[in-house]
């Protein structure tokens, strides 16, 4: 297959992900146009464009487009098929064509495609309604959607969508038949390009006070969360504690056209459950015992705004299923009010730091409010998985809290200190980190042997502060004396600097 031979060629001279990707784009574009004019179609359509979507464990990675002929780059989330597509294409790990004009989709088995299902919305496996509208609105009468999966039937990491226009009657819908099975082989072919290969850092979003540092490890991510901001769908943020989702929700709404309005959190482990309706729907007086006076929820603080739900797997059941119908119908009506609904106009960005898909297996989380937030799920990765950026967090961190202080100057950290703090394990991530800097500062205060100008956090400093992440039963008797005999030797340098004998 020459076209195969000549996509392997680009991809092994491919330099990053973005190169990689527009190949394998292009290289499938070329054979459904191609197929498309040796089929019963010739003439009457073309071929609108492709999008790539990496997302291996089920969170967005990557995402690249362009158009067909002349190869523009596309963004947005409004060319992301649907989620539902990507449940179906990642659990059936098969291709599927859509038509857009019946509402229909075939599923593509070793035999050839399946009858036509109509689409569904949320939870049922297919695109709803809405997905349909979009493809409508872009010119697409015809999807078809390929995993991005490794060779010989391995894990599903991604999709390619490829779109296409085609005047020709709504029944007739096999349009892909001529093309699916080198369209699977190609994407087969790409998978372990489009997942080995580095992001291009040449448009990495600026760096501000939100997201002070991006490395190597999250370029790709911040890219990603720099087109979903733009958009209205729901964010999913997953990743475990510490690593800085909330602060990411903010960047989030920075970013977006609803940045002047209001940003509200609703920490879900500081609310009971019996009180987590009253705090998103919010209630008049009388509603329930202690309801004095009328009181707005989160969702009318955050009118016109962004509402951020942490923690969104401590939501009660009950909870649940009124969260579903708002981001479902976009209408809630405040507890104790029964005149009259008020409109949901908000976006919503969530969080979690547990595996939501088996919360949902062991009956924890319901199913349908699952897929109605797993739209754009963007996972974060830990601080162990990023250490190329705790040089500069660190940095970051403690001239934020040399600010504080009221200090002057730029403080800094030595090599050895920050050497120190790259061997050290950091189960807490982020907010682990801005413990021990903050920590070691005051522990740099304290030290009469350290005052030097500008102020600097040695390794004696950063040694001191970890010794308190261990619990003293914990420390074994080696490294209690060690901590012993570490303190001796800072107090007798602290005395000798000081002039006390």
């Amino acid at each position: 297959m020459a076209s195969l031979d000549a996509l392997i060629r680009h991809l092994l001279e491919a330099r990053d992900f973005e190169e990689a990707a527009r190949a394998t784009l292009i290289a499938m574009l070329a054979a459904a146009e191609q197929a498309l004019a040796q089929s019963l179609f010739a003439g009457k359509g073309r071929l609108l464009r492709g999008v790539l979507h990496l997302r291996p464990d089920d969170s967005y990675q990557r995402l690249f487009g362009i158009e067909h002929p002349d190869g523009e780059r596309v963004e947005g989330t409004g060319y992301l098929t649907s989620a539902n597509v990507w449940r179906w294409v990642s659990e059936h790990r098969t291709s599927v064509s859509i038509n857009v004009k019946t509402g229909t989709l075939r599923t593509w088995l070793a035999d050839g495609a399946s009858e036509p299902e109509k689409l569904r919305g949320a939870g049922g496996g297919f695109p709803g309604t809405e997905t349909r509208a979009r493809m409508i609105q872009r010119q697409a009468t015809h999807v078809h959607v390929v995993p991005v999966r490794f060779p010989a039937g391995g894990h599903v990491i991604g999709m390619i969508s490829l779109e296409a226009h085609v005047r020709a009657p709504p029944e007739a819908d096999v349009l892909w038949e001529g093309c699916r099975a080198a369209l699977d082989v190609m994407a087969s072919a790409a998978a372990p390009y489009l997942n080995g290969l580095p992001v291009s850092r040449k448009e990495d979003p600026p760096a501000d006070s939100l997201a002070p540092v991006i490395g190597a490890a999250t370029a790709g991510m911040m890219r990603i969360l720099s087109v979903f901001a733009r958009q209205d769908e729901t964010i999913l943020l997953s990743g475990p504690t510490g690593v800085g989702k909330s602060r990411l929700a903010r960047w989030c709404h920075a970013q977006s056209p609803r940045r002047d309005q209001a940003f509200e959190t609703v920490r879900l482990l500081s609310v009971p459950e019996e009180l987590q309706m009253a705090e998103l729907m919010g209630w008049r007086r009388g509603a329930f015992t202690g309801a004095v006076r009328d009181t707005p929820g989160a969702l009318e603080r955050a009118e016109k705004g962004t509402l951020f739900i942490d923690e969104i797997d401590k939501l009660s059941l009950k909870a649940q299923a009124g969260l579903l119908l708002v981001l479902e119908e976009r209408r809630y009506r405040p507890l104790g009010d029964n005149a009259s609904e008020r409109r949901a106009d908000v976006r919503f960005i969530v969080s979690t730091n547990v595996d939501l898909h088996a919360a949902v297996r062991a009956g924890q989380f319901r199913e349908d409010l699952y897929y109605r937030i797993n739209v754009l799920p963007v996972r974060l990765p830990s601080l162990e998985d990023r250490l190329d950026e705790l040089p500069a967090w660190a940095a970051h961190m403690f001239l934020r809290r040399h600010a504080e202080a009221g200090g002057e100057g730029g403080p800094r950290i030595t090599t050895e200190a920050m050497e120190l703090l790259l061997r050290t394990r950091w189960p807490g991530n982020l907010r682990q980190l801005d413990n021990i800097v903050r920590r070691a500062y005051a522990i740099m205060i304290a030290d009469p042997g350290a005052a030097v100008s500008p102020p600097t956090l040695l390794r004696r400093h950063v040694e001191h502060a970890l010794g308190y992440e261990l619990r003293p039963e914990a420390r074994g008797l080696v490294a209690t004396l060690w901590l012993a005999a570490r303190a001796f030797v800072d107090e007798a340098e602290r005395r000798e600097a000081s002039g006390v004998r």
